[in-house]
């Protein structure tokens, strides 16, 4: 017979009620830092931060179930207990379910750059509502990074961030702190890509 998997797994976050907000408590327990990564992949980011920083809690976001399903298996049989998973469309769980002021950071890392004039709307980080509601989720002080290989999108968005009152840019050199490459990093560095790289804080 084929092998039966629980649902879900013990480290995947699966509300109640979809339809109301989660409480700080819904996601971990205890006062440790969390860190958010949005469209979190396979995890290969995720994973590696929080091997780093076992003093922090991680939760990942991520639409696709295979994708959930595999950043659960890596993190149990890595033994880490500070990461959690949440299956959920990245606008849903931002504008409706995660609580608010809950996150020291959030990542959003090598998004869909939607190069096609008629997609441009769906570039989340150049759109003032979503960069709104991550601000809305960020404690006080808290930091947004954004990473990406699109040049017309980054300088899009930094034009977009530098016309709003609510975050402030930081400088962010790659050797500032510890920051895990993900999986896409890795590989368009190997092609001779550049990363741009935005740091933002909540004011």
């Amino acid at each position: 017979m084929p092998k039966v998997e629980p649902f879900p797994f013990p480290n995947e976050i699966y509300p109640e009620d979809w339809f109301a907000r989660l409480g700080r408590g819904d996601l971990f327990s205890g006062e440790n830092p969390i860190e958010l990564d949005l469209g979190c992949g396979d995890g290969s980011f995720l994973i590696r931060m929080a091997e780093h920083f076992p003093e922090r809690n991680f939760l990942g976001v991520e639409r696709l179930l295979g994708r959930v399903r595999k950043v659960s298996r890596k993190s149990l049989r890595a033994g880490l207990e500070n990461v959690r998973v949440l299956r959920a469309d990245s606008n849903y769980a931002v504008n409706w379910l995660l609580p608010t002021g809950f996150a020291s950071r959030i990542h959003f890392l090598c998004p869909d750059p939607w190069p096609k004039k008629k997609h441009a709307a769906r570039r989340q980080m150049c759109q003032l509502s979503f960069l709104r509601a991550l601000h809305g989720l960020l404690e006080e002080g808290g930091e947004l990074l954004f990473l990406t290989d699109d040049r017309p999108y980054f300088d899009e968005a930094l034009e977009v961030q530098r016309g709003c009152d609510f975050f402030a840019e930081e400088s962010w050199g790659e050797d500032d702190f510890f920051y895990a490459r993900t999986d896409f990093e890795e590989q368009w560095l190997a092609e001779g890509r550049t990363m741009n790289r935005l740091r933002l804080r909540r004011v």
